[in-house]
């Protein structure tokens, strides 16, 4: 049953070309042994080598079965949804009889030894060596489950790594050195070892995600036209540090021959960001098949895992997290993207988070006429509750409801009494791992492409913030927004393009101020 809203009662836009979300894919790497590459270890590891932490830290890794079963990450690949979610008490760490599979209908928990594997495919320079005895145990697994990559599949061979530079980064599976990444250049700085790993670390799961979302898609590679990647990390060398470009590189891996692509940045708002400006080139003509895609951080790996271990519970920050989303024209079916439907932190607006909301949340939906209760569902910073509550943190998606239904009551669209009514039907619970990119919004669309077409919603806002006072350039914050709809499947001609009926009638009154004109000049 379709839920009766404002968007079947208020008048349709003029220009129904709006894009759709016409497919996504969602991936999760489980790297238990590169949590020691992630930011507090290595912190630790500089400042304190004997602290107690790192020494109980492998105490609370997870196994691959656990990472599978547990519920949040069953959500993240759409096997579990976030209503089913919600109906488990927290701490979800703590239920051991819920049993996970590896895919799900938007995507898949991918082990390591496969991801290493993946790493050395999409290896463009000789950079990554694997020893040949992990190379024979893992060839067939990648062969069998991403047939996508055979033309790579000669990229994957096994090497003598008997000795290891101390300037190498070594790489570890199951506690055992397999293969390292070998810095790619002497002193360039942006090319040692460990940053080419962290690179290769995003390019890989990035593919991984592009191929998902292909395979749910059901897109021919060649029909994607342009590639926007918006993860957190940077490559470039010691010229132009930021240079670019993980988005052609990852369509060079996935086999999207006819794409170009470019990077784009903004903390853990660059998701947002990339959607609304696929979106617009698609709506513009420019291109019609986009891909938003972005990979893993290893330096979010662990990042609160002093509190988790301190607690005596799971380091629970042990995936990377990716995931690709297709913008296409309005095909009738799919969700559009309302792109005249946007907010944005403008520079002036200020840092206070009721400031932040208003200005995110507002004014799209004041351009249309309205409420806040017209959005049935919003997506936000959609941090798994688990890990930032144990790290003191607190409920990051409940926090931002609280303020959207307090602003919701300021500007009248609720009444008080209904604050906490509010925040159950219009909010969701928080399910996708602390990656800082990747929670920003995005987790919900896969399931956003169901409510509003076979579900019972009718519109959706995606809300991404971002902290960009952590580059230490600005103490501002950021953020971006839009909202889609259910498509109604009405679609316009081209904009500013004429119906031939309008063309015979503009020929009918020439030749009629033609004659007209004739005869005026006959008298």
């Amino acid at each position: 049953m379709i839920r009766e809203n404002s968007l079947f009662k208020t008048a349709p836009n003029k220009n129904m070309n709006y894009p759709v979300f016409k497919g996504a894919g969602y991936v999760l790497v489980h790297t238990p042994d590169m949590i020691e590459n992630g930011s507090t270890c290595s912190i630790e590891r500089e400042t304190n080598p004997d602290s107690e932490f790192l020494k109980e830290i492998k105490n609370h890794i997870r196994s691959y079965e656990e990472v599978v079963n547990y519920l949040p990450n069953q959500v993240y690949i759409g096997r579990k949804t976030p209503e089913e979610l919600n109906t488990f008490p927290m701490p979800w760490y703590n239920i051991k009889d819920q049993k996970g599979d590896r895919h799900g209908k938007f995507g898949e928990i991918v082990p390591q030894d496969e991801f290493l594997g993946i790493m050395q495919i999409s290896d463009a320079f000789d950079l990554v060596k694997l020893s040949e005895e992990f190379v024979a145990s893992v060839r067939p697994k990648i062969e069998e489950n991403y047939k996508e990559l055979a033309p790579f599949f000669g990229q994957l061979k096994g090497s003598d790594i008997s000795e290891i530079d101390p300037k190498d980064q070594k790489l570890i599976h199951e506690g055992k050195v397999v293969g390292y990444v070998k810095r790619a250049h002497d002193v360039d700085p942006n090319l040692n070892a460990h940053v080419m790993a962290e690179n290769l670390v995003v390019k890989a799961s990035g593919v991984i995600s592009a191929l998902q979302l292909l395979r749910n898609a059901k897109i021919n590679p060649e029909e994607i036209d342009y590639v926007i990647e918006c993860s957190e990390e940077a490559c470039g060398d010691i010229n132009q540090r930021g240079g670019g470009n993980f988005a052609k590189s990852i369509a060079e891996i996935a086999g999207l021959t006819n794409a170009t692509g470019s990077d784009l940045r903004g903390f853990c708002a660059a998701p947002t960001h990339a959607l609304i400006s696929g979106a617009s080139l698609v709506k513009a003509g420019i291109y019609k098949n986009v891909m938003v895609v972005a990979g893993g951080a290893t330096a979010k790996l662990g990042m609160n895992a002093k509190d988790h271990v301190k607690k005596g519970i799971p380091v629970l920050e042990d995936v990377l997290g990716g995931f690709a989303v297709l913008i296409s024209e309005n095909d009738g079916v799919n969700p559009v993207i309302r792109t005249d439907l946007v907010g944005k932190h403008n520079v002036g607006t200020g840092s206070s988070p009721q400031k932040v909301i208003s200005a995110l949340v507002t004014p799209g939906l004041d351009k249309a006429g309205l409420k806040i209760t017209d959005i049935d569902v919003f997506s936000v910073e959609m941090q798994n509750p688990d890990i930032t509550m144990a790290a003191g943190a607190g409920n990051v998606p409940e926090a931002n409801y609280k303020m959207i239904g307090a602003l919701a009551v300021m500007r009248g669209d609720i009444a008080k009494a209904d604050l906490k009514s509010f925040i159950e039907e219009k909010g969701l619970p928080g399910w996708a791992p602390t990656q800082g990119h990747i929670p920003s919004g995005v987790p919900y669309v896969g399931f956003l492409r169901e409510d509003l077409t076979t579900g019972n919603k009718n519109r959706a806002m995606i809300v991404g913030k971002g902290s960009l006072f952590l580059g230490r350039m600005t103490n501002l914050f950021d953020g971006v927004s839009f909202v889609a709809e259910r498509n109604t499947g009405e679609k316009s001609s081209e904009e500013g393009a004429v119906s031939k009926e309008e063309i015979r009638k503009i020929i009918a009154e020439s030749i009629k101020k033609l004659a007209q004109n004739i005869a005026d000049a006959e008298e």
